[in-house]
């Protein structure tokens, strides 16, 4: 799928919102034709989906980094966090019309791995190093944060005009804070 069309829907979508959001719009600001737009995408779903797959991609390509560099779990849950929130705003439109989006990494051919399981691992990895508390269900802690951090973080970002390094010191602070070793 052509990069240049999916980076035009998801202006347009930051424009008009999903429900106003036409092809014919999308094909406007991509400089191309409704037929070319037609065949490189399809229909509407279609292009949902696109716009789907490429958060979830950029979202595994930027926590990858983070899963593999050095640093206690602690350090390295709060750059996970980050670079959580830098992929929230580079997708902040579609993830204020669509919340599930989150819950549709199985629709795709490639799999791409569960969203929480990243922050499981780093969770995990700081209450083997002391860094963090231990968790009696790291599943369900990496769930409350990936929950407390995004959805917060999209609306202060979308609703309320937050400026990202705002409202994610403000969210980091407080999820980290819960999780420290001093509040156990």
């Amino acid at each position: 799928m052509d990069e240049k069309l999916l980076a035009a829907a998801a202006d347009v979508l930051g424009t008009t919102g999903w429900d106003r959001l036409t092809m014919g719009d999308v094909a406007d600001r991509a400089g191309v034709s409704r037929a070319t737009l037609w065949r490189q995408i399809g229909g509407k779903e279609e292009l949902r989906l696109a716009l789907i797959r490429r958060l979830l991609v950029d979202y595994r390509d930027s926590l990858w980094p983070v899963l593999t560099a050095t640093g206690t779990g602690r350090e390295r849950l709060r750059r996970a966090l980050e670079a959580m929130c830098a992929v929230f705003d580079r997708h902040l439109a579609l993830l204020t019309d669509f919340d599930t989006a989150f819950h549709e990494t199985g629709l795709f051919d490639e799999p791409i791995e569960d969203v929480v399981a990243p922050l499981v691992r780093l969770i995990l990895d700081g209450a083997a190093d002391g860094s963090l508390a231990p968790q009696a269900d790291a599943e369900e802690a990496a769930d409350l944060v990936f929950n407390t951090v995004c959805w917060p973080y999209v609306h202060l970002r979308r609703h309320h005009s937050w400026a990202p390094e705002r409202a994610r010191s403000r969210l980091l602070d407080l999820v980290l804070d819960g999780l420290s070793t001093d509040s156990a």
